[in-house]
């Protein structure tokens, strides 16, 4: 049979083939400098892909999340997570944009608690009270990664070893953080750590999120529900105050999607002294089990976010504080431009024995999940 396909045709398909093979995006792993930090350490960026082509990208200083791109209802990339674009931007920081934050994420009063009978000092670096790991945490540090595709998802593997003492805590504590990116554009991040003294362990992810783009107005036209019927009221200084309160009839009831600008600015004392939502919202769910906490939706790019988690709580607050530092692209992020949703124990649980303990022990490990899941719908709770 004669063929149809001209010999000049078919060599211009010959050259093109290994063209069209390369446009399909596939996953996988890149790494390439950062830069330096003050002290002259070198700071990795990994670059993780998907088949997709949507992509996240992480740093080793303070294993932070630069930025996540992923597609909006007409199909075009943007940036939804808050950041800088060198490392002098995170080192000036103090939003805490992207890290792991620890060993303890979130308060502990007056920078003490008590474990087995001895007493701790830790940094204070917030109202008189300790924050997110002190002066020099988890997000302050430069961590080891090593990247890889395991089960066609990108991976990055991060590890670092935090010293007895190290701003105060006891125990040598070894921990191991691994970032999933998933071909159904999920953001896995799991922990674990080890101790050699019994030692309190609080970790968890503080990324700015924006679903609209990072840089792209404030997030209060986000439509926010939380999985929780109680939350942790706080007193002046941003510490629990031990009581598991009922969210019904409360600004923080998100048992349904509400707009999160709907009641942020009402007189109710909670948020007076937080200048908005930031509060921990006990969850419905098992403790250790993978369930949702929150998931949030803007209406402009039809983006949706899902967020599931293993821990009891989780923290929802409403960039009250953010500075209108420039982050990447020269774009400013004023008050309430970004949101975070940081899956947690209660804060000040070690001073609170009521709460779910975050004790670790010799011999025992520290586990966790969480998933940040990314989708688009085309209206209203309507998933395409």
């Amino acid at each position: 049979m004669r063929s149809l396909i001209s010999p000049s045709f078919a060599l211009i398909l010959c050259l093109a083939a290994p063209l069209l093979v390369h446009a399909v995006p596939r996953s996988g792993v890149d790494k390439q400098s950062f830069g330096k930090t003050a002290d002259g350490v070198s700071v990795d960026l990994y670059t993780l892909t998907n088949k997709h082509g949507a992509k996240v990208k992480i740093i080793t200083y303070g294993a932070r999340v630069v930025s996540i791109e992923v597609r909006d209802r007409a199909g075009k990339l943007g940036d939804v997570a808050l950041g800088y674009d060198d490392v002098l931007g995170y080192e000036k920081d103090s939003s805490y944009l992207g890290p792991i934050v620890g060993r303890y994420g979130n308060r502990i009063a007056k920078g003490r608690f008590t474990l087995d009978g001895q007493t701790y000092t830790l940094a204070t670096n917030n109202n008189g009270n300790h924050l997110h790991g002190g002066l020099r945490g988890f997000d302050k540090v430069v961590w080891t990664g090593k990247g890889s595709v395991v089960a066609g998802a990108a991976r990055l593997r991060l590890t670092y070893l935090s010293k007895d003492q190290e701003e105060g805590y006891p125990g040598n504590l070894s921990v191991t953080v691994i970032y999933t990116w998933t071909d159904r554009n999920e953001l896995k991040i799991e922990y674990s750590a080890q101790t050699d003294k019994p030692t309190v362990l609080n970790l968890t992810n503080h990324a700015y999120f924006n679903l609209a783009g990072a840089g792209v107005g404030d997030i209060l036209n986000h439509e926010m529900r939380i999985n929780a019927l109680r939350f942790t009221p706080t007193d002046a200084t941003s510490i629990p105050t031990g009581e598991l309160r009922n969210v019904k009839g409360t600004p923080l009831d998100f048992t349904s999607a509400q707009l999160v600008g709907a009641r942020i600015e009402e007189k109710y004392e909670q948020l007076i002294s937080g200048a908005g939502y930031d509060h921990n919202f006990v969850l419905n769910k098992l403790s250790g089990k993978l369930g949702l906490a929150a998931e949030v939706y803007e209406s402009t790019s039809g983006r949706m976010m899902r967020v599931y988690t293993t821990e009891p709580g989780v923290q929802f607050y409403s960039g009250n504080f953010l500075n209108g530092a420039i982050g990447k692209q020269g774009l400013a992020y004023p008050r309430r431009s970004g949101f975070c949703l940081e899956t947690q124990h209660y804060p000040d649980s070690p001073n609170k024995p009521g709460f779910p303990s975050t004790v670790l022990r010799p011999g025992g490990r520290y586990t966790q999940t969480t998933i940040y899941q990314f989708s688009v719908r085309k209206g209203r709770y309507r998933e395409r």
